[in-house]
């Protein structure tokens, strides 16, 4: 069950059971984006976008390690909801994987479908760790802060190829 379709049935009734959510949600997103990294790696053409996107899963698989800490340290084990919002973003990431046409033009669209997917989970980071901060869970929100971080760096990387490799200014 996604968080929205969890809300539209269950009424929340305290801050730790909303961050339980937001992490089998985030675990989802993990999960599949270890699924979906090497496919976008392979449909790269730009030798430093791959790399990027194999640089990339590597971290992906530390940042799904440092949920399933968040868990322990809750005393439970790892929880998977299936995450809509990054089904429907991979899904366009997938459409622009299986698409024809100009090499530099694919490698900026696949850019862009990466900086959707980093700026989904930035968003969600950000919002376990206030809610891990409120419920002063500092051990799991420097955890979140953590994965927040590299997510950010990530988005910037990916700007810096975008803007100076694949597509400079003329």
């Amino acid at each position: 069950m996604s968080l929205t379709t969890y809300l539209k049935k269950k009424t929340l009734d305290n801050m730790d059971d909303l961050l339980v959510e937001e992490l089998k949600d985030l675990y989802d997103v993990e999960k599949r984006l270890i699924d979906a990294l090497p496919e976008m790696a392979d449909a790269a053409h730009d030798a430093g976008l791959k790399n990027a996107f194999e640089e990339h899963l590597q971290q992906t698989e530390q940042q799904s390690h440092r949920l399933e800490q968040c868990f322990q340290r809750l005393g439970m084990k790892p929880q998977r909801e299936t995450c809509d919002g990054i089904k429907g973003i991979l899904q366009e990431g997938e459409a622009l994987i299986k698409s024809e046409g100009d090499p530099q033009v694919k490698d900026a669209a696949l850019v862009g479908a990466a900086q959707r997917v980093e700026h989904y989970e930035m968003a969600g980071y950000g919002t376990a760790r206030a809610i891990a901060r409120h419920l002063h869970r500092d051990d799991i929100a420097e955890l979140l802060q953590e994965t927040l971080g590299e997510e950010g760096e990530t988005d910037h990387k990916l700007t810096d190829l975008a803007v100076n490799v694949l597509n400079p200014p003329e």
